[in-house]
């Protein structure tokens, strides 16, 4: 059987490696539109997590695999349709994730000054397409709309002393904006109370422990909870021990500030707000603020609802990030997309309606969870498609040319896909690039300049 992936993140790469291992003939083609492979772990991870990155070793082996190939460059639903590759594979799996951000839908949000976290994260980690955002640091207050591990990410690399990311790779484009930057206060904001944070405890002790920065909790805001606390489960239980705990204590910078030092950095969690609308500056071209509902909660738990009080705050800031979720796109006319909830209709992975035709990953099912979430539910996928290759719900009596006869339609569109050797060689230019600068590596964030290196 040729099956065939689209996508080569973490839902492209598990999928794949399920297959391979569980079944001795098949061959699996990964299909990316980028030149570089691996997706988020390479750019959504952030740079100061590089054993997150870790995952990129199995990922090569697979990739490395004789039953396998990658063909990065290739943007399907453009450069080949999905019905194309149905015709070439006897299954193809759409494993492309969630290339979006969700929208605020709030006036002022088109204003300079605001970004979605997608981008600002693309940006400091070299994807292409965020590579001239030059974001505005020039202002001392930044505020985070979101209360999950993006979130935190963005706030620790505002908020991280250069020296710490020097040793990441991040961009060196970034890096030297950030060296520039006037930020020393972030706010993260959300609509919700301290028992709904979407944020993981290693995170949050990462950003309690930064150097530098010291965080600012309203010990208000934990009032009584801690009878609510007593039956949560024990990830949630020791998450919010750790906020009520961190807002209790009384910093040891409050007497350095007394005694005339210099005030840290700082941030700190806003909770039950809800932007109403991003203020403009005078002259109506940049954000200045941004004016909150604030909320109270109906129900309990992860349920709970956050309803408009009628009351409004307003906070200046001029840096506003916007940290809300990604949303997946519909890639080809050919295949069934729920647009209000953003993903692929289908069941274990098998999408409806369209035999042969699968997916995983974010796409499958919502943008959210680690890159372990992933694993599992690309492995479920893989399954589905070993039993219907067992039994008999893929015919692969009629043998399919699988690449052959890509490559033909690639070549009249006048595509050159990059294969995994070319990768490889991008990743040496990159890894040595980064050597000279004391880093892992020095991400090259121009496709052309990817292209030229491998003499395409």
């Amino acid at each position: 059987p040729r099956v065939c992936v689209v996508g080569s993140g973490p839902a492209g790469f598990y999928t794949a490696q399920h297959i391979l291992k569980h079944h001795g003939g098949a061959q699996v083609d990964i299909y990316e539109k980028l030149p570089v492979p691996f997706g988020l772990v390479r750019f959504g991870v952030a740079p100061d997590h590089p054993e997150v990155k870790n995952v990129i070793n199995t990922f090569t082996q697979t990739a490395r695999s004789e039953r396998c190939a990658y063909y990065g460059n290739v943007t399907v639903g453009r450069d080949v349709t999905v019905p194309e590759l149905r015709q070439a594979y006897h299954a193809v799996v759409l494993s492309y994730g969630a290339e979006d951000n969700r929208v605020l839908g709030v006036p002022g949000e088109n204003l300079s000054g605001v970004y979605s976290a997608r981008a600002f994260v693309g940006w400091y980690n070299g994807l292409p397409e965020n590579r001239d955002l030059k974001p505005d640091l020039s202002c001392e207050t930044a505020l985070i709309l979101g209360h999950g591990n993006v979130a935190l990410d963005i706030a620790r690399i505002l908020l991280s002393p250069l020296q710490l990311l020097r040793k990441t790779d991040i961009t060196d484009s970034s890096l030297a904006a950030l060296a520039c930057s006037k930020v020393k206060r972030v706010w993260l904001v959300g609509r919700r109370g301290p028992l709904q944070v979407a944020f993981t405890i290693k995170e949050l002790r990462e950003m309690i422990n930064l150097p530098g920065a010291r965080a600012v909790l309203d010990p208000a805001d934990f009032t009584g909870l801690e009878n609510a606390v007593k039956d949560a489960p024990r990830p949630r239980k020791r998450l919010t021990e750790l906020m009520m705990k961190t807002a209790l204590e009384k910093p040891v910078e409050v007497q350095a500030v007394a005694a005339g030092a210099a005030a840290p950095r700082e941030w700190g969690l806003k909770f039950q707000r809800s932007p109403q609308e991003v203020l403009p500056s005078a002259d109506g071209r940049r954000a200045r603020g941004i004016r909150m509902a604030l909320t109270r909660l109906e129900g309990s738990g992860d349920s709970a609802k956050a309803i408009p009080t009628g009351d409004v705050e307003e906070l200046e800031c001029g840096l506003v990030l916007s940290s809300i979720g990604y949303r997946s796109l519909p890639l080809d006319p050919a295949v069934p997309f729920d647009s209000q909830r953003g993903v692929i209709p289908n069941s274990s992975g098998r999408v409806e309606g369209v035999p042969g035709l699968y997916c995983s990953g974010w796409v499958k099912r919502g943008p959210t969870g680690v890159i372990i979430t992933t694993m599992n539910d690309s492995f479920d996928t893989a399954q589905s498609v070993l039993e219907d290759l067992q039994g008999g719900v893929l015919d692969i009596s009629p043998s399919r040319e699988g690449f052959g006869l890509v490559e033909s339609i690639l070549r009249s569109r006048g595509v050159r896909p990059v294969s995994f050797s070319d990768w490889e060689k991008i990743d040496a230019a990159e890894v040595a690039r980064g050597k000279a600068a004391g880093k892992p590596r020095e991400k090259i964030v121009d496709p052309a300049e990817m292209l030229r290196i491998i003499g395409h």
